[in-house]
């Protein structure tokens, strides 16, 4: 049986997600984007026994980069040998900027 990997968020999933939570604060229904992150952990959560269950991300085509839907947002992350690392949290008509 394989090992379980560990999730990690980086930096900038984290402030991706502060950022969704300053947005609807702003918009003055914080109620909604703290709902909406709940959804976005709840389905992170789902990673440690299902890494492949995302979608590989269209714009890079690269099999451990993934991307989960969670309407509006795209949960972009990485699967390492010992780790999920959740990268970006995303609004889902953003395309990913491939650097180069």
């Amino acid at each position: 049986m394989a090992r379980r990997k560990a999730v990690e968020f980086a930096e900038s999933a984290v402030r991706d997600m502060e950022g969704i939570l300053d947005w609807y604060r702003e918009q003055r229904v914080p109620e909604v984007g703290k709902k909406l992150v709940r959804e976005i952990f709840t389905d992170v959560g789902r990673l440690p026994d299902f890494p492949e269950s995302g979608r590989i991300v269209p714009e890079l085509n690269v099999a451990n980069i993934r991307e989960l839907i969670r309407p509006p947002f795209r949960i972009v992350y990485r699967i390492d040998e010992t780790r999920i690392r959740i990268v970006r949290v995303w609004r889902s008509e953003r395309t990913l900027k491939i650097p180069g």
